[in-house]
């Protein structure tokens, strides 16, 4: 039997990268909705302008399949509809039935003993660059007094100090 959240999910799409026209002119958020509505007539919408995003729920998952199905990458205003199944983060009640427990930390003893032969300045290459992936390399920081290329000291970054509090305001 699926859970209330999986109902929930297969309720409601979310529309992404809607087109701005959606939240400021009202025809064309008619439009918009009508698209929608000829899924299921209770249908309804909340707008996320900032977001160019439309949460739609539905009141049957069978609708909201169709209309994913059947809208998903279709042209509306120029542009094309992108339409995802929502998800629903469980509740605190299902994470106290079912905590896990955390995962025991690996620990690559071969990678330590590498980086503890190291000298200053010296770099041990974790993985081989491919032409579609790049290297990983280890590189050991030099002693306290860095310098660069020319023989200089490094100049060290001073972080900046905290401006004061505002002065109180008295009535």
């Amino acid at each position: 039997m699926p859970s209330i959240n999986m109902k929930l999910e297969m309720l409601t799409l979310i529309a992404c990268e809607v087109d701005t026209e959606v939240f400021t002119s009202d025809k064309m958020q008619e439009r918009f909705e009508a698209l929608f509505r000829s899924y299921d007539e209770q249908t309804s919408f909340q707008m996320f302008k900032s977001f160019r995003r439309v949460r739609i729920s539905f009141r049957t998952p069978e609708a909201a399949a169709r209309a994913r199905i059947e809208l998903h990458e279709s042209d509306f205003n120029g542009k094309k509809l992108k339409l995802y199944f929502a998800q629903v983060q469980n509740s605190g009640e299902d994470i106290d039935k079912s905590q896990s427990e955390d995962a025991t930390p690996v620990i690559n003893y071969d990678l330590l003993c590498a980086v503890a032969k190291l000298g200053p300045g010296e770099k041990y290459e974790l993985h081989a660059g491919t032409e579609s992936t790049p290297s990983v390399v280890v590189h050991v920081c030099d002693s306290e007094t860095e310098e660069d290329e020319e023989g200089r000291p490094k100049q060290r970054i001073v972080q900046t100090r905290r401006p004061d509090a505002p002065p109180a305001v008295c009535n």
